[in-house]
């Protein structure tokens, strides 16, 4: 009889990876430690809780990397997928998704599911007797077992910070001011709420950001540094007084029509549930002290009187160094029946997490029934992304990273293009290529 397979932490990587334990057919125990001990981030005890944004980014497949990402993971069977179809979110472009609802769908999936038990403890170190585990905590592991992990790898595990953006309420917008549009109107054309600023405004704006009361580091957390994808808003101001009006707050492709007026710059708001009365800050992550978001996202137009569901927030990230750690089936070099998944192994955001949990549970189910699954061809975005976290990567500079065409093998000479061509022949080119790895298992050698 096949052993079950242990999983550590039921986030978005722990359960994709439970799920394709479980749909395989082998045994799958998942321990999650909410509610027994909660994070500085989580609110709710639920599997898979987004807690930074509600975005899976966009959802193009053909110009986009993480958009191919989404394709691969569909037709891979992933379950976080699934839920994010089924709770889909107006956004443009992007696979938005109600927070709540897509929760539920994963919870109430692995709950369902006859291969999975799910045991709510806190896990210090996986025990002798469980045989393949899968350590899946995300970037909040707690510190017994973050400690556990240091004493194995012989090597001090990388941090950085990552912050949150504030959510209001919808029904507190000024939308005398604000307007409904996306950028270029893309998707149907209205799921954002743009907030103008001229060029006054503006300047005062970034003032307030960069003498705003920031919340303190502790002795401990002053070497550790920001993730460049997630950075906090007055942290991008620091770096010019220009930086947001090429970033988060960039007016190109939006204009109001009431009056035709271009403005100076815009601040976003993007739907974070269902019901529509929650809009998430795009690109506003901060690490304000509370108060001092209230008094400075109130100077934006359209927010003056904003009422704040969730205020923003500052949490540090963990992950380990992965090419210097894992082989290719993610396996802990230094000893192999326990694999990483998710976050903790170096990429970055909620899809490249799902992925790798993916692989991870696929890799395990194949080699408890004596199997072997191959890793996915580098061509796919599955492999560009395993690849880079497992050798890829400079070991000694290893930073996380999300999926970008820049990980992807170059295309053949005789199939060179340029520009929107050349994402659209590394995507096809890609789930060709996908298709034949899901196609062809293959048997362990004798």
């Amino acid at each position: 009889m096949i052993e079950a397979i242990h999983i550590i932490g039921g986030g978005l990587a722990g359960s994709e990876a439970a799920w394709q334990i479980a749909q395989a057919g082998t045994r799958v125990v998942l321990h999650e430690m909410r509610p027994v001990r909660g994070t500085e981030a989580h609110q709710t005890d639920g599997l898979a809780e987004l807690v930074c944004s509600n975005s899976l980014r966009s959802d193009d497949p053909e110009n986009n990397a993480v958009g191919l990402l989404h394709e691969e993971m569909r037709r891979a069977g992933s379950l976080v997928l699934r839920a994010a179809d089924a709770h889909k979110l107006p956004a443009g472009g992007a696979l938005a998704v109600d927070r709540h609802g897509f929760s539920a769908v994963i919870t109430g999936a692995l709950a369902d599911h006859p291969n999975v038990e799910i045991r709510r403890e806190e896990i210090a170190l996986p025990r002798p007797e469980w045989g393949s585990t899968i350590v899946a905590t995300g970037p909040l592991t707690a510190p017994a077992l973050a400690d556990f992990i240091r004493s194995l790898t012989d090597t001090e595990a990388l941090s950085f910070f990552d912050a949150i953006a504030p959510i209001i309420h919808r029904d507190s917008i000024d939308m005398n001011i604000a307007w409904m549009q996306s950028r270029y109107d893309k998707g149907d054309g209205a799921d954002y709420v743009n907030c103008p600023l001229n060029q006054e405004q503006y300047a005062a704006f970034v003032d307030a950001l960069l003498t705003g009361e920031k919340t303190e580091f502790k002795e401990w957390e002053k070497s550790t540094p920001y993730f460049e994808g997630c950075l906090p808003v007055e942290v991008m101001a620091a770096r010019g007084v220009d930086t947001l009006r090429y970033g988060p707050m960039k007016p190109v492709g939006l204009f109001d029509a009431r009056t035709s007026a271009r403005p100076y710059a815009v601040v976003q708001l993007r739907q974070d549930n269902a019901l529509g009365t929650l809009w998430n800050m795009v690109g506003f992550q901060t690490k304000l002290k509370h108060a001092e978001q209230t008094r400075i996202f109130r100077m934006i137009p359209g927010l003056f009187e904003a009422s704040f569901a969730r205020l923003g927030g500052l949490h540090r990230n963990t992950f380990i160094n992965s090419p210097r750690l894992l082989d290719g089936q993610l396996r802990l070099k230094a000893l192999p029946a326990l694999r990483f998944a998710g976050q903790i192994t170096g990429v970055e955001g909620y899809v490249e997490s799902a992925a790798i949990g993916l692989l991870a549970g696929r890799f395990a189910a194949a080699e408890a029934r004596g199997d072997v699954c191959d890793p996915p061809p580098p061509t796919t975005a599955f492999g560009a992304l395993l690849a880079h976290i497992t050798g890829g990567a400079d070991a000694a500079t290893f930073q996380p990273m999300n999926v970008n065409f820049g990980l992807f093998p170059d295309l053949a000479p005789s199939e060179k293009v340029r520009g929107r061509d050349r994402k659209k022949a590394l995507s096809h080119r890609a789930l060709a290529d996908l298709e034949k790895w899901l196609g062809l298992p293959k048997e362990a050698p004798k």
